[in-house]
């Protein structure tokens, strides 16, 4: 049974179920601003960073439960300023590699852009390492790439590579909170 929450808090338990999904995602090769091997340390400072942008209202963190299992999650971080409260970022889309191409991000993504529109974000944009197979996603899900910088990021090898941006206008009732 599949099962969407709205994290308003990170206790422990789910702080160390992020943790370990942002680790394996990371060690499969997720380009997510981390090196392998994995600073555990830097991942929980990562996540305590998430859940005070939670308290302050900045962002908003989205959990796909298998059961009680975190299998995916999503964030949406609020632009704060007077003249952009009508956007926001998406952030950190991460899907457990054993359980990707099922159909997880797709469910989360809808669930996340219909929350933007009750909070009055219609334009959210993202970036996304070019040629990595999350762009196709995001394409596939209507995203528009806007262009991209090289040498942006390095993987963890010191590679550099570059970043591929891409924005999606949100007009009332694109988003639909169908998760079958």
């Amino acid at each position: 049974m599949l099962k969407i929450k709205q994290l308003d808090t990170i206790g422990l338990d789910t702080h160390s179920q992020l943790c370990d999904l942002l680790t394996v995602c990371i060690e499969h090769g997720a380009s997510l601003g981390f090196y392998t091997p994995v600073n555990s340390d830097m991942l929980q400072q990562y996540w305590y960073s998430v859940a005070q942008a939670i308290a302050t209202k900045e962002r908003k963190l989205y959990a796909l439960y298998r059961g009680d299992a975190l299998v995916a999650t999503v964030q949406l971080s609020l632009c704060m300023k007077e003249n952009g409260r009508h956007r926001a970022d998406v952030e950190k889309l991460l899907v457990h590699p054993n359980t990707q191409r099922r159909g997880y991000a797709t469910i989360l993504m809808r669930h996340m852009e219909q929350s933007a529109l009750e909070n009055g974000r219609t334009l959210l944009v993202l970036d996304t390492q070019s040629t990595d197979k999350a762009e196709l996603f995001y394409q596939a899900f209507g995203y528009t790439k806007v262009g991209q910088i090289p040498f942006y990021v390095s993987d963890n090898q010191g590679q550099l590579h570059s970043t591929s941006y891409y924005y999606k206008y949100l007009a009332h009732g694109t988003a639909c909170l169908n998760v079958n």
